[in-house]
């Protein structure tokens, strides 16, 4: 069965056969600030995009008004966020912190998910995260007419959690991160060494 982009009318459709067949897809659970306020929204249309200079994407979607989203308005306004990878330990709070809220609203209070500030130039990363980018706006990518807004996001600095690096000689990491499939969240489970290439 083959489905014509063009010729599909519920819209929504799309984004089920996109979010079902790009998997797993991994969740930026980003922290930005604003009047002292700590927004935390997970996102799992996101992805490396370059390690020269070190760059990520990520597309952030409307509030159900058609409104931007908090953490894109804050990305607007200051520039600055912090991604955070997401921990099995973490799934329930980050999927908590996908309910919509109001702007003065914190999520970190509101679902209790604990914060700290490593950095004063930046929003304050989520204390148990194993992974976290601290992260420049470099620019938005106008889809003309889309209903998300892809941002490019330079990475400056890289925390890592002492635990999860297994061999600081090679830079070897390991933890057990959470994906999105579908609707669905995932563990990955098993890691498999590639073939030798003869």
């Amino acid at each position: 069965m083959v489905f014509e982009i063009e010729k599909i009318t519920k819209k929504s459709d799309i984004y089920k056969l996109m979010s079902q067949t790009i998997i797993p897809r991994p969740i930026a659970w980003i922290v930005t600030e604003d009047e002292g306020i700590v927004n935390i929204a997970p996102f799992s249309y996101f992805t490396g995009l370059s390690s020269e200079p070190a760059c990520v994407m990520v597309a952030i979607g409307h509030k159900s008004d058609g409104t931007p989203k908090d953490t894109l308005l804050n990305l607007r306004k200051h520039k600055k966020c912090t991604i955070c990878m997401v921990e099995e330990g973490d799934l329930e709070a980050m999927h908590l912190s996908s309910k919509q809220l109001p702007h003065d609203k914190s999520e970190s209070e509101m679902f209790h998910i604990a914060v700290d500030t490593l950095y004063d130039a930046y929003p304050p990363m989520i204390t148990s995260t194993p992974v976290a980018y601290f992260c420049e706006l470099n620019q938005e990518i106008d889809l003309q007419g889309g209903t998300t807004v892809p941002v490019i996001l330079n990475i400056k600095r890289i925390y890592l959690r002492d635990d999860i690096i297994t061999d600081k000689e090679k830079m070897t990491i390991s933890f057990d991160p959470v994906a999105r499939i579908g609707k669905s969240y995932a563990f990955l489970g098993e890691e498999i060494d590639p073939p030798a290439i003869p």
